[in-house]
């Protein structure tokens, strides 16, 4: 366990953020290996493993869900000094990833063919996209059990071993990439399979380090067979505070959905370019989201120790740290758009529309920094409705006008990207106001 209630909170952060960036960085790699060589199997391919992962951000959902409520039970836990409640939160983490788990096969599995029937392309992009969640589902049911894990030690203050783990795996992973999906050295070439088939043999692999780890190493949160017993009492507490974070990424895959289906029609090339474009943004963002992500243990442990001046510092420091780096990224990544997209595909239509989602996309990038750490300073105070409502609000002004656009005549795929910036910038200016509210409110409470 790491004290966070006492020295800098600057140092706190980085020291935080920067193996979680290492951690992501490593992922992020992975994405991009795993992009590339699916990207040599053609259109069809890249968008069908693009419409297939959106199933991701379900699962991403509820893995906040479980995340959230964990980290910011257990920093507070931390910060009061009560092992044994930040044990009892751990302990029935677990429970519910493997309820969570068990949930994300059999939606996954029964509920699939329908989804992807729905958005895709064409019946050449659904086949793929089938195939590759076919594969991953069994990796995706495993993220839960590594959520529960690593959002345990970061509730703590630590973050290297997950940071270890997670790089050993994803390291894997990439090894595991052009095996399976080329065929490297064994000549059998599984294709889009491939690529989901790698990503589930890394994250059982993952699975298991980590229950190594905590078994022989982790003293202060540790595996209690004594309280797997379901306590409905620690399910509400987790998950009021978990379920509305899980709720921004599941209307994150309403979003991509939306995206997918107004831009079927412009074909595969299009699905694609969004698919490869994507991918480049997420690798993008990954300096503000450790940054954001550092920020709920820091403030949550301040605010169980009962310092709100030291949470006020703290989303002052992380804001800032967020919108310096994120503006520098935007502009860097002005100059080419085009040439990033290139590394992952020589088709030129997914070329051109990949580049011109990113140059447009780029222009909300500081935006999104505010709202990541908006949302991490919910989660440390232990209310997150407000940043669903956030996102409801920037779905709703986002989704229905651009179901209307496309039904209307001179439609072209650059007014979404635009319309896409417009509500982001809209959403950081409601989560700052949200969080003013709720810091003001919340923080009376602990003066």
């Amino acid at each position: 366990m790491k004290d966070l209630t006492e020295g800098p909170i600057a140092g706190h952060i980085v020291q935080m953020a920067v193996p979680m960036a290492v951690g992501m960085l490593i992922q992020t790699l992975y994405f991009l290996v795993d992009l590339y060589f699916v990207a040599q199997l053609g259109d069809s391919a890249i968008a069908g493993v693009s419409v297939g992962g959106t199933v991701m951000y379900i699962v991403l959902g509820l893995t906040q869900m479980l995340g959230v409520g964990t980290v910011a039970l257990i920093s507070h836990a931390v910060g009061r000094k009560d092992v044994d409640d930040a044990n009892l939160v751990f302990n029935q983490s677990l429970v519910l990833s493997a309820l969570c788990a068990a949930l994300t096969l059999a939606l996954g599995y029964g509920l699939g063919d329908s989804y992807l029937r729905s958005i895709g392309a064409d019946a050449e992009t659904t086949a793929a996209g089938l195939t590759y969640l076919h594969f991953y589902l069994p990796g995706l049911a495993l993220q839960f059990a590594l959520v529960a894990m690593g959002s345990a030690l970061r509730g703590t203050g630590i973050v290297k071993p997950t940071m270890i783990v997670q790089v050993l795996t994803l390291l894997l992973n990439i090894v595991l990439a052009p095996i399976l999906i080329a065929g490297w050295g064994t000549g059998h070439a599984l294709g889009v399979a491939g690529a989901g088939l790698a990503s589930s043999i890394s994250i059982a692999i993952g699975v298991v380090m980590m229950a190594v780890y905590f078994l022989r190493m982790e003293k202060y949160v540790a595996f209690h067979g004594e309280l797997w017993r379901p306590r409905l009492h620690t399910w509400k507490r987790m998950l009021g505070i978990g379920f509305p974070a899980g709720g921004e990424f599941a209307l994150m895959f309403v979003f991509m959905a939306v995206i997918y289906t107004v831009i079927r029609d412009f074909g595969a090339a299009a699905q694609a370019g969004f698919g490869v474009g994507g991918r480049v943004m997420q690798s993008i963002f990954l300096p503000a989201m450790a940054i954001a992500f550092s920020t709920p243990a820091v403030a949550g442990q301040n605010f169980g120790a009962r310092k709100p001046e030291r949470v006020r510092e703290t989303f002052r420091t992380a804001v800032l740290m967020s919108c310096v780096v994120m503006l520098a990224l935007t502009l860097l990544c002005q100059w080419n758009p085009a040439w990033l997209v290139s590394r992952f595909t020589s088709e030129r239509d997914v070329i051109d529309t990949g580049a011109q989602f990113l140059r447009i996309i780029l222009l909300n990038f500081v935006a999104q920094g505010i709202i990541f750490t908006c949302s991490g300073m919910f989660q440390a105070l232990g209310n997150t409705w407000p940043a669903l409502l956030s996102t409801t609000t920037r779905l709703l002004i986002f989704a229905v006008p651009a179901l209307w656009l496309s039904h209307q005549d001179g439609f072209r795929i650059e007014h979404v990207w635009y319309l896409s910036v417009a509500t982001v910038t809209l959403q950081a200016a409601l989560s700052w106001l949200l969080l003013r509210g709720q810091m003001r409110r919340r923080l009376a409470t602990i003066t």
